[in-house]
């Protein structure tokens, strides 16, 4: 979508046109979606989050500052709702038996071939503090200090939640190799999914720098 048609658009949603927010939510679907996936536990959840999303991007789109990225504010605005969600529904949950993950190091690790779908999934399946704390972290860049603020509470409960995050992540992807010694979906070079808001390979970067190694 070209900024001509964008910027006539987002008068229209101004003017509380439908049409027009109904194209603003078609084109803007997927981005949204793929936000609220990684943060979400099914893709259910992810769409109510996504809708709640919308309605305040349409509640509040004469705000927007024409000069400014529209998908920034956008994005901005989806990850808030999805930590308000998780605020406002789910209870922090800081401790798990990780026995089985805990033993696991950096060097046991080896990078693999992994498409998106499977890496989200195994980030969907992860507790949910530790699910917000890791996107938080590792996909948005986000300091333990910025997330500390963001859902009350501690820097050291932050990279305490990261930490069993990784050793999760590590565990499901070493069961995930072990699935592809028997002939699974894993390692076959399949391609990657970039539906969402960062595309699958630049996802599993992030994944294996920002999210598991460090």
């Amino acid at each position: 979508m070209g900024e001509e048609e964008l910027h006539q658009l987002i008068d229209g949603c101004v003017k509380q046109d439908r049409k027009s927010q109904k194209m603003l939510y078609k084109a803007f679907y997927g981005f949204s979606m793929g936000i609220c996936l990684r943060y979400a536990s099914n893709r259910s959840e992810a769409a109510e989050v996504m809708n709640q999303g919308f309605f305040k991007v349409f509640n509040h789109i004469d705000r927007f500052d024409t000069q400014r990225p529209f998908k920034a504010w956008l994005g901005r605005i989806m990850m808030n709702v999805s930590i308000d969600y998780y605020r406002a529904n789910l209870k922090m949950a800081y401790t798990e038996d990780l026995d089985k993950a805990e033993h696991l190091t950096d060097g046991e690790l080896v990078d693999r071939n992994l498409n998106y779908e499977d890496l989200l999934a195994m980030v969907q399946q992860l507790p949910q503090a530790y699910r917000t704390v890791f996107n938080l972290f590792a996909i948005d860049g986000y300091s333990h200090e910025e997330i500390g603020d963001m859902l009350n509470i501690s820097a050291g409960t932050s990279k305490s939640n990261l930490h069993k995050a990784r050793q999760k992540l590590k565990y499901m992807i070493l069961k995930a190799d072990e699935a592809a010694n028997n002939n699974t979906n894993y390692n076959r070079g399949m391609d990657y999914n970039s539906i969402v808001a960062m595309c699958g390979s630049d996802i599993k970067n992030a994944f294996f720098s920002n999210g598991i190694r460090k």
